[in-house]
C-alpha cells in the first residue's frame, strides 16, 4: 500500500485533533454515566482485548514485531482507558502544533480519531449486548449476533484503515533519529509537568517502530486479518473467528 501523505496546513490537523478529543471525551463520559454502564464497558473491552491477543497471538509473540504488537493491541486498538492522555494532549495542544512537524501532528490526530471511533463502535456494541442481557455471558456467538446488529460496517472498515495509517506514519518517523532522541529527552520534563502519560504513549509507538524496522509485514498482517474478521462476521460465517 502507497504511503499516505499528510495535509501541509498544520491548522487542519490540529483542527482535526480537536474534535477528535471532544469527541472521544463525550463518549467516555457518557460510558461511566453510572456503574452499570461502566462495568459494561469494561467487559466488553476486556473481552475484545483477549480476542485481540488470540488472533495476533504469533505477532505478540515475536522478537522483531513484538513491541510494535504490543502498541498498537492497547495504545491503539485496544481496551486502555485514554482519558489521562487526552487531556494532556488538550492542555498542550497549542505547543503541540508549534513544535511538531506536520506529519507527526496529523499522526497523533489520526491516533486520537481511532481512539474516539472506537468508542463509538464500544458503546454500540454495549447497547446491543445489554439489551439482550448477554454482555456478562459473552462469548464468539453473542458477540458475533450484537456485531451484525450493530452494523456500521463503513466505521469499521475506517477503523482498519486508520490502523494502517498510523502505523505508516509511524513508520516514517521512527526513521527520524533526532525526533526520537528529542522525546527521550523530554522524559524527565514530561513527567514533572504532568504529561507522562501523553509522553509514554509517543515514545513507546516511535522505539516499536524504530526496533521493528520495516514495517510493511507487520501492517499487512493486522489490516487482512482484521478485515477478514470482519468479512466473516457480516457474511454470518459458521466459525467467523476461526
Amino acid at each position: 500500500m502507497n504511503q499516505p501523505s499528510p495535509p501541509d496546513d498544520r491548522r487542519t490537523s490540529a483542527e482535526a485533533l480537536r474534535q477528535h478529543l471532544l469527541s472521544a471525551k463525550t463518549l467516555r463520559r457518557q460510558a461511566k454515566v453510572d456503574a452499570t454502564t461502566a462495568h459494561h464497558h469494561m467487559r466488553l473491552r476486556a473481552w475484545q482485548a483477549g480476542r485481540l491477543a488470540r488472533t495476533h497471538a504469533d505477532l505478540l509473540c515475536s522478537a522483531r514485531f513484538g513491541e510494535a504488537a504490543r502498541f498498537f493491541l492497547t495504545d491503539l486498538y485496544g481496551p486502555k482507558d485514554f482519558s489521562r492522555r487526552d487531556e494532556e494532549l488538550e492542555r498542550i495542544l497549542p505547543l503541540l502544533i508549534k513544535m511538531l512537524p506536520a506529519s507527526a501532528l496529523y499522526t497523533v490526530a489520526l491516533a486520537v480519531e481511532l481512539d474516539a471511533l472506537t468508542e463509538r463502535l464500544d458503546a454500540a456494541m454495549v447497547q446491543a449486548l445489554a439489551a439482550d442481557a448477554a454482555i456478562d455471558d459473552l462469548d464468539e456467538a453473542r458477540y458475533a449476533d450484537a456485531y451484525r446488529f450493530v452494523g456500521l460496517r463503513e466505521l469499521r472498515l475506517r477503523q482498519i484503515e486508520l490502523i494502517g495509517q498510523i502505523g505508516r506514519f509511524l513508520e516514517r518517523l521512527a526513521g527520524k533519529p533526532l525526533l526520537t532522541q528529542l522525546l527521550k529527552l523530554m522524559r524527565q520534563p514530561a513527567q514533572a509537568a504532568g504529561l507522562g502519560d501523553l509522553q509514554e504513549f509517543l515514545e513507546r509507538g516511535f522505539l516499536a517502530f524504530r526496533h521493528m524496522g520495516p514495517a510493511k509485514e507487520f501492517l499487512e498482517a493486522i489490516e487482512y486479518r482484521e478485515q477478514r474478521l470482519l468479512n466473516q462476521l457480516f457474511s454470518s460465517a459458521a466459525d467467523p473467528f476461526a
